[in-house]
């Protein structure tokens, strides 16, 4: 039998009080001495080791190394494992390296400490690339693989974005370039949340040249003559980078010739020399010039030009007012679209040339010094005006082509250059016409008659109606006022009704008053009767009539013809009355003188 059994027996033998038992004795088997040296032990062996909680990050030593794991000792009661894999950006790992881990399980289910070095480089990365977010400060990346919009750099063994944006100050097409590259950056954002980081490299590039931007601008003064870089073309200019500042030449000053798009001129990447023109105070916004370091080309142009000469250029500019066109390099001359042709009715310039025509004009004015000139091509031509009474004297006929309407007339076109006008009032005598475009169209042939000719204001007036006889000398006879023609009403309205005669060139008007028929009634629109013209005026070609008038002439006619007869009858009586009347006054004659005989 064992110490302890019968240490127990003799306990439990013994007489003593329940109060006064010693539990612990009982329960550990020892007694108060050994539970005291036990203790002791304890306390000077977990004194040797530390004290450890889950996610703490320490240093540990490599003590040994298998084919999959690595042993790691961080002086506590048992050693941990870490898994290879875990190195594999450290293939040098070897026994005594000291390295970074975090507690990921005090014990597993075997008892097995659980380290890992990943974990511990990531915690760290992170308190890093804060740090350096913080202070700005510059850190090197392994530019690791190219991503949708950018790349993936691992900064301190955390994964970082590189916006393709954010790679060069240039626009970079190829990013596969840069894989596999180790590159500064500088940390430009963090979001803890979802744990991002995005880097730059630009943002190192931008702040090298605003150093060097400060010096230049600080030396540069107009009329400078700088060598740059074409950086990039735009259609209204070209940016030329003179070494950290960017100046901008516009497509006016690249060249004393006229430039459609500077890439006609320049392209990128090309060395080019320019001058300062201008800056604004800050000097942000720097305005260069190329064409002004050649001479200007009005200076080469010929001393003996003049007005009246005859040059001969190429059409380098086309719009609806003219064409601009180049008759020696740099030198422009303007064709009004009034100086390509007599016609007097203007045109499109692109109607009589187009951009890359070689064309012949004459010098009209030439002023050396703003450096204009104008030039004409019709001047080429004879003037269809010289000997115009000789081919149109007033009272000839001609067929013309209409060109275009006013509100008071019709232009017509003889021939190129000889325009005429017939007014509104001369195109019809019969019509009343509201507008020239109710009596024919643009591009008709027009038979004309010449009114007037005023050869100063290169003005031919024509008429239309004056090939025919006037209708209105007969109509003055035939529509005299009093007279009955059958007509019929056309139109009907409030004020009246629009009359047709057998002559379908006469429009009569019959008020609405006289539209009014024997029984009560008024003449409707389409119906014939009879009107009597009661107004006829040649010169403004009005005729006025009533039907109403017909009937109450009749009606006089028959009271006047009542009141003849009655008039007679009446004179008849009083003759007879005075017959009778004088009868008896002989009677009574006749009678006294018989008396008197007696």
């Amino acid at each position: 039998m064992s110490k302890e059994t019968n240490s127990a027996e003799v306990i439990l033998n013994q007489n003593v009080a329940p109060e006064q038992f010693d539990w612990d004795s009982f329960e550990s088997g020892l007694d108060a001495d050994a539970r005291k040296e036990k203790s002791d032990l304890e306390e000077i062996y977990n004194g040797s080791l530390s004290s450890l909680n889950d996610n703490d990050v320490i240093t540990g030593k490599v003590v040994r190394l298998t084919d999959k794991e690595a042993i790691v000792d961080i002086d506590f009661k048992s050693e941990g494992v870490i898994s290879l894999n875990e190195f594999r950006y450290n293939p040098g790992l070897k026994v005594g390296d000291d390295v970074e881990v975090m507690v990921d399980r005090r014990e597993d289910k075997t008892g097995q400490l659980q380290l890992s070095h990943r974990k511990a480089r990531t915690l760290k990365a992170w308190d890093r690339v804060n740090e350096l977010h913080e202070t700005g400060e510059i850190v090197n990346g392994f530019v690791k693989s190219r991503t949708k919009g950018g790349m993936i750099v691992d900064v301190h063994g955390i994964e970082a974005f590189l916006p393709g944006s954010q790679i060069d100050v240039k626009p970079i097409k190829d990013y596969d370039q840069f894989v596999g590259k180790t590159m500064e950056f500088k940390v430009v954002k963090i979001n803890p949340e979802f744990k991002n980081v995005v880097v730059s490299h630009k943002a190192l590039i931008e702040a090298d040249i605003e150093g060097q931007k400060k010096e230049i601008i600080a030396q540069l003064e107009k009329g400078q003559v700088l060598e740059g870089t074409v950086k990039n073309i735009t259609s209204y200019g070209v940016f030329v980078d003179l070494g950290g500042v960017d100046g901008l030449i516009h497509i006016t000053d690249l060249s004393w010739s006229r430039v459609n798009h500077p890439s006609e001129i320049l392209e990128d990447g090309q060395t080019v020399k320019v001058v300062i023109l201008d800056f604004d105070d800050e000097k942000t916004r720097i305005q260069l010039g190329m064409k002004q370091l050649e001479a200007h080309p009005w200076d080469a142009l010929s001393a003996d030009m003049k007005v009246g000469d005859k040059v001969k250029g190429k059409v380098v500019v086309l719009a609806d007012y003219g064409a601009f066109v180049e008759i020696a390099p740099g030198v422009e001359g303007l064709i009004h679209v009034s100086e390509m042709s007599w016609s007097t009715h203007l045109r499109s310039a692109g109607d009589f040339v187009k951009v890359g025509d070689e064309v012949e004009a004459e010098v009209l004015t030439l002023d050396r010094e703003d450096r204009k000139i104008s030039l004409g091509m019709k001047q080429l031509s004879k003037d269809p005006w010289e000997n115009i009474e000789a081919k149109y004297p007033v009272g000839s006929e001609h067929v013309g082509t209409v060109r275009n309407f006013t509100n008071f007339g019709v232009f017509v076109e003889l021939e190129e250059g000889i325009d005429g006008l017939i007014y509104i009032s001369d195109l019809s005598w019969t019509k009343k016409i509201k507008h020239p475009s109710e009596f024919c169209a643009v591009g008709d042939k027009l038979n004309v008659v010449v009114l007037e000719l005023d050869i100063q204001a290169r003005r031919l007036s024509l008429g239309h109606k004056q090939l025919t006889e006037n209708p209105w000398d007969k109509f003055e006879t035939k529509y005299a006022e009093g007279t009955v023609h059958a007509g019929k009403a056309v139109e009907v309205h409030d004020k009246g009704a629009s009359v047709q005669f057998e002559d379908a060139e006469v429009e009569a008007f019959c008020p609405s008053r006289l539209l009014e028929k024997e029984d009560g009634s008024k003449i409707k629109k389409g119906e014939d009767a009879q009107f009597k013209v009661i107004e006829f005026n040649k010169e403004f070609k009005r005729v006025v009539v009533s039907h109403t008038g017909i009937f109450r002439d009749e009606e006089k006619k028959n009271v006047k013809e009542s009141n003849n007869r009655s008039n007679t009858s009446s004179s008849s009586s009083n003759n007879e009355e005075r017959s009778t009347l004088g009868d008896i006054d002989v009677l009574a004659e006749l009678k006294k003188k018989m008396e008197g005989g007696k």
